[in-house]
């Protein structure tokens, strides 16, 4: 968890923007830390023996060469976008933020926590919790695949597990880290087994966010499924603002039909999609 933010500046006249960010961290009741040094009292800083734990806390800098050096020493270091630095060079960044007196604590917890290689939080349910995907997952994911009423009408995961394991890396950083969404896990909060996946993604040839879901074979027919959905569809429209999300259902499918109409789904077409007919279902917000 983020517990301070520490902003390192070359241009002064920034000062005033990352103050207005503490005082509104402050009305939020935010128990986060922010503190601001110059880029010249922090390349004047010699750091002593025994360097102080690094979890918990990010740097923002506005200056290319302060970057560089946080990132040599292995901090969690994003960079500050603004009118007067244009010009910096700040492409070490893995991401960078401006408008700062527009954004919350949210936005900065988020790029904590995507640096540190942890997972996001997305929603929890009565009895779920719906969280990023992480590698050690995957395991959990075979265990869920292996029963053949599964992949049915789903694709499977990759024959080697190595494989699904680097699809995972790849996927968390490219699609969570460019999208901000995606498929998720969804983890049993009483037991925290993992139990299923769902979420959002973008099928090649289609506009519209798709919903996509999978249960454990146990944990089928006890409603979970429309739980974690609702879920979904309620971040969606909340928090990325889609007002709009289809579902692709392969014929013979009648679970999923029966759950998403449940869901407020409603059919409107047939489609194609890598050498596959759907029937294509649509859920607005109403």
């Amino acid at each position: 968890m983020l517990e301070r933010i520490v902003f390192i500046l070359a241009d002064e006249s920034q000062v005033e923007f990352v103050m207005q960010l503490k005082e509104k961290f402050g009305k939020e009741g935010r128990k986060l830390l922010v503190s601001v040094r110059s880029k010249a009292d922090f390349l004047s800083f010699e750091k002593p023996e025994g360097a102080e734990e690094k979890d918990g806390r990010l740097f923002v800098t506005d200056d290319g060469t302060v970057l560089r050096l946080l990132r040599e020493q292995g901090e969690k270091a994003a960079a500050f976008l603004h009118g007067n630095n244009r010009e910096e060079d700040l492409s070490g960044a893995p991401f960078a933020v401006s408008n700062i007196e527009e954004l919350d604590g949210d936005y900065f917890e988020r790029i904590y926590l995507r640096m540190a290689g942890l997972p996001l939080s997305i929603a929890r349910t009565k009895r779920c919790l719906l969280r990023e995907m992480t590698v050690a997952d995957v395991d959990a994911f075979y265990e869920i695949y292996a029963e053949p009423s599964v992949t049915r009408y789903m694709d499977g995961l990759y024959e080697d597990p190595e494989k699904e394991r680097q699809y995972t890396r790849d996927y968390i950083r490219e699609i969570y880290g460019f999208y901000g969404y995606g498929l998720w896990s969804v983890v049993h909060l009483e037991s925290g087994r993992i139990i299923g996946r769902a979420g959002l993604s973008l099928r090649e040839g289609f506009a519209l966010p798709e919903l996509g879901f999978v249960i454990a074979v146990p944990f089928q027919k006890k409603g979970y499924g429309y739980e974690v959905c609702r879920a979904v569809l309620s971040y969606g429209e909340r928090e990325l603002g889609f007002q709009a999300v289809q579902a692709l259902i392969l014929e013979g499918n009648a679970a999923s039909v029966r759950l998403c109409e449940k869901l407020g789904f409603v059919r409107c077409d047939r489609v194609e999609s890598r050498g596959k007919i759907y029937d294509r279902y649509l859920w607005k917000n109403k």
